[in-house]
């Protein structure tokens, strides 16, 4: 995944619905052997069952990682915001500081002053 844009819930979220119609895509194409009835037997329909499960518990734990790597990018950006917000407040009263300073000593200054 491209995690160097932000993205909204709603790309998330296509791009979650993208990977899974991708993955499903790659699902093997896989016939239960018959045996001489034309049926499948048992053991190889657990056999694919067996493959089935396994491949949609890979997607869903590949799924489970992207979500820890998204929260975690989620969290970094959280605190990155915060410390530039509580940066920004305190040059802010600094700022705010520096202007009553000049102001006062603007008002100390004599009316007329040669030019």
């Amino acid at each position: 995944m491209n995690y160097t844009k932000p993205n909204g819930a709603a790309e998330i979220g296509q791009t979650l619905e993208m990977e899974m119609e991708e993955n499903v895509r790659v699902l093997p194409r896989v016939r239960a052997p018959a045996i001489d009835d034309g049926e499948p037997s048992a053991e190889s329909l657990n056999e694919l069952l067996v493959r089935v499960s396994e491949i949609s518990k890979r997607q869903i734990d590949d799924l489970i990682d992207d979500l820890h790597t998204l929260r975690a990018k989620l969290q970094s950006d959280t605190d990155r915001m915060q410390h530039d917000i509580a940066t920004y407040a305190a040059m802010s009263d600094q700022v705010m500081q520096l202007t009553k300073i000049i102001f006062e000593s603007m008002h100390k200054l004599p009316d007329s002053a040669p030019l």
